[in-house]
């Protein structure tokens, strides 16, 4: 099993910036793909950024520009750098992790963007 915690998260203003980052711990060997998946109140799940062991990257087109998926495979962690933030951007961020056949995910950070 891998486990994931994510930090990061918090309350800020339109236009600012935040830094998740998401540590993998556990059968870390299994892992391929890392990334963010985000849940607005009311909405599904979706995809913000992933980012393979070799280092590329996918992004939503709705983040595409502000936010940047980075990797550090000696730590085991991912980050996500995230900036010019919008009320929109509002939602928990879910950290994955995909091997060949399971995927894992964190428990959640809360980002409130306040216009």
């Amino acid at each position: 099993q891998v486990q994931l915690v994510e930090s990061g998260g918090g309350l800020v203003q339109a236009g600012d910036s935040l830094r998740l980052s998401c540590a993998a711990s556990g059968s870390i060997w299994s892992i391929n793909t890392m990334g963010w998946y985000r849940q607005a109140p009311g909405k599904q799940r979706e995809l913000v950024a992933t980012i393979t062991r070799g280092g590329s990257a996918n992004y939503a087109d709705s983040v595409k520009g502000r936010f940047t998926i980075s990797r550090d495979n000696a730590k085991n962690t991912v980050y996500l750098q995230m900036n010019s933030l919008k009320p929109e951007d509002t939602a928990v961020y879910y950290c994955l992790s995909q091997g060949t056949s399971l995927t894992y995910w964190g428990h959640g950070t809360q980002v409130t963007v306040s216009s």
